[in-house]
């Protein structure tokens, strides 16, 4: 921290542009209030801030702050299950994404509107952005992102009751793994993969 002060003399009456910048740096700061005290789990209080911050971003026109927004107030909606509101708030963050050609917020939305999907229980639409985003990771050559993506179909197959195509990506994930030299992990996915269709 600095010590040194400053000369009495020097101080000046706000200007409009210092007051602008003290109401940018109001939302900025409410904006990262509300991340942290999702962090710490206080969603209401969080709530609130992170709707400041979006009616800030708004006045000033700022998309890319309202996109931010959204995003965490979609977070809070999905940790407190209320999927539908989770959906309006990644929808808005979404659209402002999609304008801006933001490709890499635009997958994370995908995976975030995927866990919107299983909680409304609406296993289609989860499955169809499933697909989306295999056909994303296949593009940019990101195994990982596909294991990831086939994990999660294989839950929401269980989840939705189609106990066999679950097993078959399960399958597949165990492949992926042998082909990159994880046979631990490749073993453990074919293992779920039998016991699944042992249970039949």
């Amino acid at each position: 921290m600095s010590t040194t002060l400053q000369d009495v003399n020097s101080i000046v009456p706000m200007t409009d542009s210092a007051q602008a910048a003290g109401i940018v740096d109001q939302v900025r700061a409410d904006y990262e209030e509300g991340k942290r005290l999702i962090e710490s789990g206080e969603y209401a209080q969080a709530a609130v801030s992170l709707h400041n911050a979006l009616l800030g971003y708004e006045e000033k026109m700022d998309e890319a702050g309202m996109a931010n927004a959204s995003n965490q107030l979609g977070h809070i909606c999905l940790a407190k299950k209320d999927f539908e509101q989770a959906r309006q708030h990644y929808q808005k963050a979404w659209d402002i994404c999609e304008k801006k050609q933001d490709s890499m917020s635009l997958v994370s939305l995908l995976k975030k509107f995927v866990l919107v999907y299983r909680g409304m229980k609406q296993y289609r639409q989860a499955l169809d952005i499933c697909l989306d985003l295999l056909d994303k990771y296949h593009a940019n050559n990101d195994p990982q992102g596909t294991v990831t993506v086939l994990v999660d179909m294989a839950e929401i197959y269980l989840e939705s009751g189609e106990k066999a195509k679950a097993v078959d990506a399960y399958r597949t994930v165990a492949s992926i793994h042998n082909n990159f030299k994880h046979h631990t992990t490749a073993e453990s996915f074919a293992q779920k993969a039998k016991e699944l269709e042992e249970a039949a």
